[in-house]
């Protein structure tokens, strides 16, 4: 038998003893909720629950399978009959043996994003749909029917709501998924959406499953709830209906993933649908500081609908999170990567310390300090800022007004056009690149006419966007230009992320007017991509530690000794876009909240006062809300939840 009461605390003991019926544990950040599960899991098969008659659900395949090894290790009896895994891993193993209920075979096969956008595209050209700079790509298409699938959300709100851009096709987009939706079942294929969709129809049209699976789920133990969409919730609820025996783990206050259609409300309205409900709340944290955990308490309690906890520190004293304004993004870089240097000296490991931001073009400037610096980082919310097809595809028209004879560059901007492939593009080169002046003659009668009539409007639309820019040495003007002359569209149409994209844009815009002229920022460029690339090279085989940068929501989960949080200006968090969506403001303060929780030793806050915004006006930045939320004017300085680091000539 197991000695619960050594191995877990008074919070954790409560929710593993409990008995039968509906629960709800609200798990505070660096609680121990993974310990809270595994010992239930054990207590239950201790009980003389059979595992077979256990579903335990998570959001990774890896950490059901962590959780599992750690009660093999506790109960000495076989748990292969036990499900455990994500939602779309459990779908599937139904699904195989009730397909053909739903009119599928029980050899249907699971395709991926890039199949699904294949045959999305497919659809486009079997219903005669002519594509046009207004009409979105498959990925984009394939994006807006997930959003509707995994919300319950009509098409056209989505549209409406997210791509307003693409009303106007709203018909065609429309028939492109129902014809979508045909091929799939013609083809007895499913997307990862209809792992969820067709579950849940499954349930809902067939009692008699739906009742042999109840039965055979006796107990359903529900990991990171507050990230569920409204299907996974009502999925949950089908299998629950009889025996109730749904213990769902969560945390209102890293609700962080709306984008993605987990929907908050699933564990806010909990107790509503459960009015029976046992609700334990885990605040014993074992992660951070208390200076740490009081600026985290202080920093949520501004959020009007959630479980009121406060996190309670195993650790005792340590240094208080630091606030340090900056003049702007350059002095905020250096600060950090002098800071890191120095945490280097004072023995601190490299994995050890984070950078989070709130979007990944936040970290541009810091990523060329880092480099220029010699300080080895991995990027974990996407690829390196400059190696991104879009920063490449506008620093390409630049790189042609400072050398009209850059094959490549000619190359990667012609396949941006429409009707313009390799074959074409090299037409197109053969002939620019036997003109004396290869730039005056895009101006040409013989430039438009120089790859078939099917390249006329492609070529049409470059020369606009070229004599738009012919003139220009400024790299901001001309990022605005190569935006304004069909750059934008191009984001829109092929894009589901177009307002981070064009985000990034306005970041380097920003970024090339501290260089004196064009050329000398792309060979900055250049230089820099070509040393981070040498260093790479250098460490590669030998496994050195890197710094790690990462946006927040790349972050949950994870924790570090050291962390800094840059952009903490009102617009970058929370974001200018993020506050336009509904419950947008308490979403981006639940993400500052996550940020702070993810420090275990010390915390800085970085922010910039002074900003660039569109027409590369300079502007002033007030110090994020959140930031202020937690240093009123009226409060005693001793009550501040941090210090101010400050930085020279600031």
């Amino acid at each position: 038998m197991i000695d619960y009461e050594q191995h877990l605390n008074a919070e954790q003991l409560e929710v593993v003893l409990s008995g039968a019926g509906p629960m709800l544990v609200i798990a505070g950040a660096g609680s121990g909720k993974t310990r809270a599960l595994t010992y239930r899991v054990a207590r239950l098969i201790e009980s003389g629950v059979e595992p077979g008659r256990i579903l335990l659900a998570t959001f990774t395949n890896k950490a059901a399978r962590s959780m599992l090894s750690r009660v093999e290790s506790l109960v000495d009896v076989s748990l292969g009959t036990l499900w455990g895994g994500t939602f779309h891993h459990v779908g599937n193993r139904i699904l195989r043996r009730h397909a053909p209920l739903l009119g599928y075979e029980h050899t249907y096969t699971i395709i991926d994003d890039g199949d699904s956008t294949q045959l999305i595209n497919a659809s486009v050209t079997e219903l005669g749909i002519t594509k046009c700079d207004r009409f979105p790509r498959g990925n984009v298409i394939g994006n807006i029917i997930s959003l509707a699938a995994n919300t319950r959300t009509p098409i056209e709100d989505v549209v409406l709501q997210k791509y307003p851009y693409f009303f106007g096709v709203i018909t065609d987009i429309l028939k492109v998924a129902l014809r979508y939706r045909m091929r799939k079942r013609e083809l007895n294929v499913m997307d990862f959406d209809d792992l969820l969709c067709n579950w849940e129809e499954l349930l809902t049209e067939h009692p008699d499953v739906r009742e042999r699976l109840s039965e055979r789920f006796l107990h359903i133990l529900v990991d990171e709830y507050q990230d569920t969409n409204i299907i996974q919730a009502q999925i949950l609820d089908l299998l629950a209906w009889n025996h109730r025996n749904l213990m769902v783990v969560g945390d209102d206050s890293q609700s962080i993933y709306s984008f993605r259609g987990a929907d908050f409300t699933n564990i806010i309205r909990f107790p509503e649908k459960y009015p029976d409900a046992k609700i334990f709340k885990l605040e014993t944290n074992y992660r951070s500081t208390r200076e740490i955990l009081h600026l985290a308490n202080m920093s949520i309690v501004n959020n009007e609908h959630q479980f009121q906890k406060e996190l309670r520190a195993v650790r005792g004293e340590g240094i208080r999170p630091v606030f340090v304004p900056t003049k702007d993004v350059m002095q905020q870089a250096d600060f950090v990567v002098q800071r890191i240097d120095e945490l280097i000296d004072e023995g601190i490991a490299l994995p050890d310390i984070a950078v989070l931001y709130r979007a990944h073009f936040h970290s541009m400037e810091l990523q060329m300090e880092m480099v220029r610096r010699g300080i080895p980082f991995e990027i974990r919310s996407g690829i390196r800022f400059f190696e991104q097809a879009h920063i490449k595809d506008v620093t390409s028209f630049m790189r042609l007004i400072v050398n009209p004879l850059d094959e490549l560059a000619w190359n990667r901007i012609l396949m941006l056009y429409h009707k313009i492939g390799e074959v074409t593009a090299r037409k197109v080169w053969h002939f620019i690149s036997h003109q004396e002046n290869p730039l005056g003659a895009v101006f040409s009668e013989d430039f438009i006419n120089c790859a078939g009539r099917a390249a006329t409007p492609g070529l049409t639309g470059l020369r606009k966007t070229l004599k738009g820019i012919v003139d220009l040495r400024d790299g901001a003007a001309i990022i605005e230009a190569v935006l304004d002359g069909g750059y934008r569209h191009y984001l829109k149409e092929k894009y589901q992320d177009t307002a981070s994209r064009e985000e990034d844009l306005g970041q380097l815009a920003a970024f090339s007017l501290q260089f004196d002229s064009l050329e000398e920022f792309l060979s900055d460029l250049a230089l820099m991509t070509n040393i981070a690339e040498e260093r790479e090279h250098e460490r590669a085989g030998r496994g050195d530690d890197k710094v790690v940068l990462t946006t927040i929501h790349q972050a949950k989960g994870l924790e570090w000794s050291v962390v800094f949080m840059i952009g903490c200006s009102e617009g970058k968090i929370p974001l200018a876009r993020a506050l336009k969506e509904p419950g947008g403001e308490d979403e981006e303060r639940r993400l500052f909240y996550v940020a702070t929780t993810r420090a275990k030793d010390q915390l800085y806050f970085c922010h910039t006062a002074v900003d660039f915004m569109k027409g590369m006006r300079r502007r002033l930045l007030d110090p994020s809300r959140f930031i202020k939320e937690l240093a009123p004017a009226y409060a005693d300085p001793g009550e501040f939840p941090f210090d101010q680091w400050i930085v020279d000539d600031y």
